[in-house]
Formats: structure tokens, sequence, C-alpha cells
């Protein structure tokens, strides 16, 4: 998957709501369709689309789907963030040195 799978998973709330249950401890499919007021198969989707991202994984134990969340995979939205920080850090300090040395 590209960069821009996981922009796409992380831009849906219901999906990023998913994530921060996973950041607690690894659910079952049931236990997070029991969270949100929709179908199972419609959570099983947001599911897929997190996996596919590589911001989830899914281990099987017997019968049931375990999800995991996968913090690695939100490494491409830290490596934007940073340069757009970075890009804000300069502005920033740009404008500081021009404010006091106006004051001169």
């Amino acid at each position: 998957m590209t960069d821009p799978d996981v922009f796409r998973a992380i831009a849906d709330p219901t999906r990023r709501q998913i994530m921060a249950l996973l950041a607690s401890g690894d659910l079952r499919v049931s236990d997070i369709a029991s969270r949100f007021d929709m179908s199972r198969p419609a959570v099983s989707k947001h599911l897929a689309l997190l996996e596919s991202a590589q911001l989830i994984r899914v281990e099987r134990q017997g019968r049931e789907a375990i999800n995991c969340l996968n913090p690695d995979g939100l490494k491409p939205v830290a490596e934007w963030l940073t340069f757009f920080s970075q890009f804000w850090d300069d502005k920033l300090l740009k404008l500081k040195q021009a404010v006091e040395g106006s004051d001169d």
C-alpha cells in the first residue's frame, strides 16, 4: 500500500475511533462493533481498510479475529507532520527574529 492509503484510512472519523479503541488493547470484531451504531459488516469494512493500510494487524485465534493496532503504520503521517512542523518552526523563528530586530 502507498502512503495515500494511510491518509485515506485516517480521514474517516469512525476509523480514527476504532484506532483509538485499539490503542487501549486488542479487540475482536464483535467487541468493536458493539461500540458503534452500525452493522458488524460495516465495521468489518472499516477494519479491512485499516488493515490494508497497515494501520492494524489481524491475528487469528481459532475462529476469532483479534484486531491489534500497528503504530508503525502511522510513520508516513508522522513524517508528513514533521515536515510541516519544521516548516512552521522556521517561519516562526524568522518572524521572531524580524520582530526582535525591529526593536533595536
